[in-house]
């Protein structure tokens, strides 16, 4: 396996680590690893500093752990040195002498100063806020999985978006995670540093007395120097990291660096430039403070608010021109017609009046509802429902929407918002006052009602439903209706792909050797069409593979695959353990409809005269209206060859009557003839 720069850079500075533990260095060596040290902890401060989001520095709890070890691989090396020889090189004792001004006093005072304010300032807040930031993300990670899903769902965003945000999620969770317990290293390494400063003072006095007969006050002198000098140069650098993670947990801008984003927050108000001013010179007038000093900086924060303001109402005024610009550039750029160009294949637009229902910050739940409608219809049809666009639309009524297939508005309704719409399933006795309507999906007489009639249209049986399952059940129904029209043949595609993954002789023998897409897409978007569920797609293909070879007459190979799925289409229009009322259709007329039967290369179609085909239509009318009269689906069995024609011929007079075939009912269906079609 071939290994990178960086990877042979970082193991040797772990490398290097492990080894100081072990091998003593000497001082010069020792300068280099501590100037080394200071750079790149100054180098970790301003990189997260200077990143815009906290996953550009998604590695930040892995650096902690290495720059620790490395820091205190320092620490134990120049202890070595000052215990053994009392020279820990140049930089330990510079750090000792000049930070602490040559005195000893003073060092240990700033040396204090230093480790209080990383242990309990620094550390004890962003060991919090770790805490605090991990616990809140987790929490808040089924939120905005839901809110993904719902904007893939209503066509904000695509697959691609999608899964890039979820990435996004998991990657948040796990640093915010993962800080919680690296701020511990931070911790842990500052109380680390005490007791090896405690070590360093005590062993050095010791060793100075004992091995190189130096008198007390010598030896504190100069050990106490060189152990502040080692605490300061190991501290120092600590103290940046720990700052570092500090920045990094508490920073909440994610669209500009660190320093723009405060400084912008801190500056950006001209009217708290102009307070602070005005309150500095104040006091430095009426009271015995320097006035030079305070009336100067007051009127440098006054200067700073004026310029402030300037530069606000500059970059308003060059928005607005920018603004009207972009707005022309688009007019005048032809290739942006494009995007007036593409067609959504389901739009759901409504009133300002319906928002709240679509909002969910205001408790609104139809975007649920949609997803919910996109899964019912796969599971029912089998089929992939496009992506469902929701929009308001000012050019509606408040309380209207309007449904579109293709771009081309299908059906409309109208709600009132805080009402529920009630209906009487035929049974009940007591009416109940409200405001006269009809139930936009079935047309059914129904009336409005308000909250607090809810409770009681329900005692007495009306059937009482809210605003959102309205619209819901309304989409649904056009949605089933103009399912065949919305499959694609890209949806064909990626249907078969599903079955080739453990399918893939049936696939590759009959895609595309025997049939195309299209002709697939034809036999798929007719079994639809009638309300047959295309999910036992397996079963659907083996058909088409079999009898593709003698015919690729669309039509007949769907009269095929029919009979091949009966089992499902018993099961959806004739219930077991009950007799099922149906109309029959009259051998003569099946002849009739037969003979004429006019075969082309493009399809088969039909030449009957007008006059019988209203004789006949007419006949359809009133037997299956015997059905409807008992409360049943109007059911006409044929004989397989006819089924197919006999069905076109009705199709533009009754939409939902059902044709079945002889060959497509089970064995065990028992059905009753109320009738027969005739003419």
């Amino acid at each position: 396996m071939k290994i990178g720069k960086a990877d042979a850079g970082i193991a040797l500075y772990i490398l290097a680590a492990f080894i100081m533990f072990i091998v003593s260095i000497p001082s010069w060596l020792l300068d280099i690893l501590l100037a080394f040290n200071i750079g790149v902890a100054f180098l970790i401060l301003f990189t997260v500093m200077f990143s815009k989001e906290v996953l550009d520095m998604s590695f930040f709890p892995t650096m902690l752990l290495f720059t620790t070890i490395f820091r205190i691989a320092l620490n134990v090396s120049s202890t070595k040195l000052i215990l053994t020889t009392g020279n820990p090189g140049n930089v330990v004792t510079t750090f000792g002498e000049y930070v602490g001004g040559g005195d000893l006093i003073v060092g240990t005072i700033v040396f204090i100063i230093l480790i209080l304010i990383q242990f309990m300032v620094i550390n004890k807040g962003s060991e919090r806020v770790a805490e605090v930031t991990a616990r809140f993300t987790l929490d808040a990670m089924p939120g905005k999985q839901m809110a993904i899903d719902a904007d893939l769902n209503t066509g904000a965003i695509n697959d691609a978006q999608a899964k890039a945000r979820r990435e996004k999620i998991q990657l948040e969770s796990s640093f915010f995670g993962s800080m919680d317990g690296a701020v511990k290293y931070v911790k842990g390494d500052a109380i680390a540093g005490l007791i090896i400063t405690f070590v360093n003072l005590i062993g050095g006095m010791s060793m100075g007395v004992l091995r190189q007969g130096m008198d007390i006050s010598s030896a504190m002198s100069r050990y106490t120097i060189l152990t502040i000098g080692d605490g300061l140069v190991s501290q120092i650098p600590s103290l940046l990291i720990s700052l570092a993670t500090g920045i990094l947990v508490t920073k909440g801008s994610k669209d500009a660096d660190f320093g723009s984003a405060l400084i912008g927050q801190l500056f950006g108000i001209p009217r708290a430039l102009y307070i602070v001013g005005i309150t500095i010179c104040i006091l430095g007038l009426v009271t015995p403070l320097q006035d030079i000093i305070f009336v100067g900086l007051g009127v440098i924060f006054i200067i700073s608010g004026r310029v402030v303001q300037g530069t606000i109402e500059t970059a308003r005024i060059e928005n607005e021109v920018d603004a009207e610009e972009e707005v022309a550039e688009e007019i005048r750029q032809p290739e942006n017609v494009n995007s007036l160009l593409q067609v959504d294949p389901i739009e759901l637009e409504f009133g300002y009046g319906i928002i709240p229902l679509a909002d969910v910050n205001q408790g609104g739940d139809l975007l649920d509802r949609v997803v919910m409608i996109r899964r019912q219809i796969a599971l029912e049809l089998g089929t992939v429902v496009p992506i469902i666009r929701l929009r308001d639309n000012i050019q509606l009524n408040p309380n209207q929407y309007i449904i579109k297939i293709k771009g081309i508005q299908i059906s409309e309704g109208e709600i009132l918002f805080d009402h529920y719409m009630a209906m009487n399933p035929g049974f009940v006795e007591e009416e109940i006052s409200g405001i006269p309507t009809f139930e936009p999906s079935f047309h059914l007489p129904a009336i409005w009602i308000t909250e607090s009639q809810r409770e009681r249209a329900e005692s007495l049986g009306y059937t009482v439903v809210d605003p959102p399952s309205i619209i819901a059940t309304h989409l649904t129904e056009i949605i089933r209706e103009h399912i065949a029209e919305l499959l694609t043949r890209q949806d064909v595609q990626n249907l078969i792909n599903n079955v080739k993954d453990n399918n893939q002789a049936l696939v590759e023998e009959l895609v595309p050797k025997t049939l195309g897409l299209g002709e697939i897409q034809k036999v798929l978007q007719n079994l639809l069409s009638e309300g047959i569920s295309i999910r036992d797609l397996l079963t659907i293909l083996e058909t088409l593979a079999d009898y593709a070879p003698s015919t690729r007459d669309t039509d007949i190979l769907t009269e095929y695959v029919r009979q091949a799925l009966k089992r499902a289409i018993s099961n959806k229009f004739f219930p077991q353990n009950e007799t099922t009322s149906v109309v029959t259709l009259d051998p003569k007329v099946e002849q009739e409809i037969m003979a004429s039967v006019k075969q082309t290369e493009t399809g088969a179609y039909l030449t009957l005269d007008p006059a019988r085909t209203k004789a006949i239509m007419k006949s359809v009318e009133t037997e299956t209206g015997k059905l409807e009269e008992l409360g049943k689906n109007p059911i006409v069995i044929t004989s397989p060859i006819v089924r197919v024609y006999f069905k076109k011929l009705t199709e533009d007079y009754f939409k939902d009557l059902i044709v079945v075939s002889y060959n497509e009912i089970e064995s065990n269906v028992e059905l009753q003839s109320v009738g027969m079609v005739t003419a």
